[in-house]
């Protein structure tokens, strides 16, 4: 089976982990990073399944960058 890497930003929100895949713009959650990465998995995998080649073509980002910024506060 082909597989392709793809970016998982997972993040802590209050209740719940966070976790986007910014190449489709698919997003999940879970009670742990663990189970939102999982989840997230599964989302894109999902999406991928179900979206015409022109969606995918139109929503893929094929560069992705995560960086940091330093801001000025108050």
């Amino acid at each position: 089976m082909k597989t392709q890497t793809v970016t998982a930003i997972v993040q802590k929100d209050q209740d719940a982990w966070i976790a986007l895949c910014p190449e489709f713009d698919v997003a999940s959650q879970g009670a742990t990073m663990e189970e939102a990465t999982a989840n997230l998995r599964e989302a894109v995998e999902l999406f991928i399944e179900v979206a015409s080649p022109e969606e995918l073509e139109q929503r893929l980002h094929s560069e992705t960058y995560l960086s940091q910024l330093e801001v000025k506060l108050g």
